[in-house]
């Protein structure tokens, strides 16, 4: 069955070196909070249109 709506992906954190203390503008472990906030809210979404369908018995196939 292919799945049309698929559960969206956690991201990977950045490992313990990956962050190098200095300062950056752009901090990977700041990249990686904003990318895990977007994941939570697509996750929710996901969840509340999973639900949606369950509800209604649209399994999404037509």
């Amino acid at each position: 069955m292919k799945e049309d709506d698929p559960e969206p992906a956690a991201p990977q954190p950045p490992g313990p070196r990956d962050c190098c203390h200095s300062g950056c503008t752009w901090c990977v472990d700041d990249l990686y909070q904003d990318e895990l906030e977007k994941y939570r809210a697509a996750h929710q979404a996901w969840l509340a249109r999973r639900d949606h369908r369950n509800d209604t018995g649209d399994t999404g196939n037509t």
